[in-house]
């Protein structure tokens, strides 16, 4: 079970979305490359929760791009955490490693518009070049993630050092020329936030304005990865009718980056609700990478789902 939520919605004068008549479908989308934390945790059982309140589906995705580091045995091992919380498992189950044709597509499509190109400056190579614009008491702009803006090839290499790269086998990211791509969308961007949990759900959509040039050129797939979280994650929401992304509050600013690839594309535009991060000790969010307590750690000392359901405010 998920827990007691109630599916009576409260009478309002002003509609909380467009219209109840089309069926809500959420989703949680986590990676198996390592084991699912209480920040995990926390969205699947809010999306779990806001398909049951809104009277629509719930559905899973697995984002297994990374077909080195997400294993099968992860994948299971991700199944069994969500079956001990009580998170239901309905299908489809897309992956991400089955879809490769469809962002192909996508990325042909932006090829032919004009809006991607090959960046060759290697992660090092940008961070010298930062390093050294800002010894000169000068801040280089940054994304609202902290990372440095991509400062274009002819900014750091020559054009010799350009065509000698283009020329050999040297690893590349395809990038999205975010100035001809703002150029194309002749309307001021936005998007519908709503609430993430509670009542909070039923209430009226907040709009926001989207601030894509903030963001720089991204990237949208690599050399030897034939994506990038931008560009998987619109394609995947429409493919599986996805009307309302619910997801992490570190994820708010990019939804500016995928309302400008959403418009591109012509794909729909979902409902976006951001939810609360469950924080470390540090006040940094959890994370896989840096081995944060895992839910199998929990289960194994003893913590059961209510008990895991009360520690993250549910």
């Amino acid at each position: 079970m998920i827990g007691t939520v109630s599916r009576k919605r409260p009478a309002a004068s002003n509609q909380p979305f467009s219209s109840f008549m089309t069926e809500p479908v959420f989703r949680f989308a986590p990676s198996p490359n390592g084991h699912l934390h209480l920040g995990h945790a926390l969205s699947a059982l809010l999306n779990a929760r806001a398909a049951v309140a809104l009277h629509g589906r719930f559905l899973v995705r697995i984002e297994d791009i990374d077909q080195t580091r997400c294993t099968p045995d992860l994948e299971r091992d991700m199944f069994e955490d969500l079956a001990w919380l009580g998170v239901p498992l309905n299908e489809p189950v897309l992956r991400q490693s089955e879809a490769f044709p469809h962002y192909r597509s996508a990325l042909e499509k932006l090829q032919d518009l004009g809006l991607v190109y090959p960046a060759y400056l290697t992660r090092a190579e940008i961070k010298r070049f930062v390093a050294a614009f800002e010894e000169k008491g000068i801040p280089w702009p940054r994304d609202p993630d902290g990372a440095p803006l991509y400062p274009g090839d002819d900014v750091v290499l020559s054009e010799a050092e350009i065509q000698e790269r283009a020329q050999s086998d040297a690893p590349f990211a395809l990038r999205l020329d975010m100035t001809a791509a703002l150029g194309r969308i002749d309307e001021p961007l936005t998007w519908q936030e709503f609430g993430a949990e509670g009542p909070a759900l039923f209430e009226p959509a907040k709009t926001i304005a989207a601030d894509a040039a903030s963001w720089g050129d991204v990237v949208l797939a690599r050399k030897d990865t034939p994506t990038s979280y931008h560009l998987s994650v619109v394609i995947d929401d429409a493919r599986q009718g996805i009307t309302d992304v619910l997801r992490g509050q570190d994820l708010y600013a990019a939804t500016s980056v995928h309302r400008v690839l959403q418009h591109l594309l012509n794909l729909p535009e979902p409902r976006y609700r951001h939810h609360r991060l469950i924080l470390g000790d540090d006040g940094r969010k959890l994370s896989k990478s840096n081995q944060d307590t895992s839910l199998r750690s929990l289960k194994v000392s003893g913590v059961t789902h209510v008990e895991l359901r009360r520690r993250i405010g549910l």
